[in-house]
């Protein structure tokens, strides 16, 4: 059918990845740097496209899709940037984000308009602080883009309509994916005057062609062309270990969750991401390896001496306070300690078990509201350190994999820039993207003597856990 590209541009880079459209085979590679700041500068990231794509690597592509970072561009009526790009979690906008939770009437209410609790990255969050603190800069504003729309709305020359798709937008915390439609009543609450909101694009939905006839699809948030890269679908679920840690999984509709613990979004072809984050992840990892003077390496190997259960110590891993459970003033916890349990070892043990344990949480939050778990793809360099990958089946109770490393975002873009090919062409279904091959990788599964002991381990931490914060769950 043709070539097609994807890009991703993340915090930290550009990536492109140029595929054949038929198969998804990578055909070219691209990459460039950002500039390392919390303020971003828009034309900096088109800089670095072009300077990825140096050299030709375009050449003969028919399509791109796009997947960026979650941040918040500002323009005024004439589609000027009204100040730097507001990326990352900014912890300055906690306060608002805060504020703005109860001045709707709290957790429950927001959950129910828009399937999630403002967070200080969301775009509620982020004009009630431009509202406070740049008053002048609020006031001009009349348009918000995130980060992939404003690139697509650039690749295609600024055209008078602007357009988003409903996995991105559905990570604003102003658009409900249950209701397929934007909150600009919300917007209007949070900035103090209403703007102008992009167009939401169905999966397959073209968002235009550049001056050069170039197709460019709807493009959509790094998180969900993540999850279309991987080629995950029902009954499958991912845990990034990073610093803090996520949980997702794919599901045939949106889950409205009054405590807030549930983020609703949605996925770049039609489904559902119900998304539960945890504080606290590798953290616990690096901290614990800290206090024993070694690294990750080391506490795996560590961890690896001593047996399941950690001879009875339990981890409450609450190192930042904890979003599951709503712990956000809490702290971490060792119980069972003992003479004979006073050991490195032991304690190695006890933070990857206490780590575990508590995905393992958000991960039961999704299987407890009708959420099918099957397998468990593990992202984040931690996933291959071996202490990770001989715990977590048992504890998960599923067949985790470990994919091999690749820009498995930009590959989602380029697939979703394949399947917009195949309809302009007649080739495809609107309602079916190619079937390019899922992520290859490591797999681990739990022996029929180890899933028990697993589930014993987890039936000791959750007594503790249940001990220390009775209800908390509830």
């Amino acid at each position: 059918m043709g070539i097609v590209a994807g890009l991703d541009s993340s915090t930290e880079s550009t990536r492109i990845v140029v595929c054949d459209a038929d198969t998804g085979a990578v055909l070219r590679q691209g990459y460039a740097p950002h500039p390392s700041t919390p303020e971003g500068d828009p034309q900096a990231w088109l800089m670095s496209l072009g300077d990825a794509a140096a050299g030709g690597l375009l050449e003969g592509v028919q399509a791109i899709g796009v997947s960026a970072q979650q941040g918040l561009i500002a323009l005024d009526a004439g589609g000027v940037l009204v100040r730097p790009a507001m990326l990352g979690n900014d912890k300055r906008m906690q306060p608002a984000a805060a504020d703005l939770t109860d001045t709707l009437g709290g957790r429950a209410a927001w959950a129910q308009a828009v399937g999630s609790v403002p967070q200080p990255g969301q775009v509620p969050a982020r004009l009630r602080w431009l509202a406070r603190n740049e008053p002048e800069s609020a006031t001009r504003t009349a348009a918000v883009l995130q980060p992939h729309d404003w690139l697509v709305w650039q690749l295609l020359g600024r055209p008078v309509r602007r357009t988003t798709d409903r996995g991105d937008a559905s990570g604003t915390g102003c658009w409900s994916a249950a209701t397929g439609s934007w909150r600009p009543d919300l917007v209007e609450l949070a900035l103090g005057h209403p703007v102008t909101l992009p167009d939401v694009l169905a999966p397959a939905e073209p968002a235009g062609h550049t001056p050069e006839g170039l197709l460019i699809s709807a493009g959509t948030g790094e998180t969900m062309a993540a999850a279309f890269g991987l080629g995950v679908g029902a009954g499958d679920a991912v845990i990034s270990l990073g610093a803090s840690g996520s949980v997702f999984a794919v599901h045939h509709e949106a889950l409205v969750d009054p405590t807030g613990i549930i983020t609703s979004f949605a996925d770049a072809t039609g489904m559902h991401l119900p998304v539960v984050h945890t504080l606290n992840a590798v953290r616990v990892l690096r901290g614990t390896a800290e206090l024993l003077g070694t690294d990750l390496a080391g506490l795996s190997e560590l961890a690896l001496r001593s047996s399941p259960g950690s001879y009875g110590m339990v981890l409450l891993p609450y190192l930042e306070g904890e979003r599951t459970p709503h712990l956000p003033h809490t702290a971490g916890s060792l119980t069972g300690l003992r003479r004979e349990s006073m050991k490195a070892e032991h304690l190695a043990r006890a933070a990857f078990e206490g780590m575990l344990c508590g995905l393992t949480d958000a991960l039961d939050v999704l299987r407890t509201r009708g959420v099918r778990v099957r397998r468990v793809f593990l992202l984040g360099a931690a996933a291959e350190l071996p202490a990770v990958q001989a715990i977590a089946p048992s504890l998960f109770g599923a067949q985790v994999v470990v994919p091999q490393p690749a820009d498995y975002a930009a590959l989602g873009a380029a697939r979703q820039a394949a399947w917009a090919l195949g309809v302009q062409h007649g080739t495809l279904s609107p309602r079916q993207p190619p079937l390019w091959p899922a992520a290859a990788g490591q797999v681990f599964e739990a022996t029929g003597e180890e899933m028990p002991v697993g589930q014993a381990v987890r039936q000791q931490y959750v007594t503790v856990r249940e001990q220390t914060h009775p209800g908390a769950f509830q």
